[in-house]
């Protein structure tokens, strides 16, 4: 069994900046590939940003590119996300999730555990 916890949420004013925590355990993290999703009000849930178990292949929506940077430290079993430049419009829960030989790290169905989420709100 492995579980996925996120920290690190909160409210924020645009332009301002948060970093996402995602804490794993139950399986050797770095056999994983991790990616960081994001569903807001009436949208559909969409991959913000992921990385494979080594860290060598990143991927990033078009939205975030460039404000947004993921990272992962395999030794303490923990993955991460710095978004800077927030908008209102990434308002949202951010979910972390693993995946376990996954072939598109930007297809939820592609994840095999997910944690609970963290409220992100960015005030205009």
């Amino acid at each position: 069994q492995v579980q996925l916890v996120e920290s690190g949420g909160g409210l924020v004013q645009a332009g301002g900046s948060l970093r996402l925590s995602c804490a794993v355990s139950g399986r050797t993290f770095s056999s994983y590939a991790m990616g960081w999703f994001r569903q807001a009000p009436g949208k559909e849930r969409e991959c913000v940003a992921a990385i494979d178990w080594n860290g060598v292949y990143t991927y990033y929506a078009d939205s975030v590119e460039g404000r947004f940077t993921i990272s992962r430290d395999n030794a303490k079993n923990t993955l991460y996300l710095l978004m800077n430049s927030l908008k209102p419009e990434d308002t949202a829960v951010y979910y972390c999730a693993a995946s376990f030989e996954g072939g598109d790290m930007a297809q939820s169905s592609e994840y095999d555990y997910w944690g609970q989420g963290t409220q992100v709100t960015v005030s205009s």
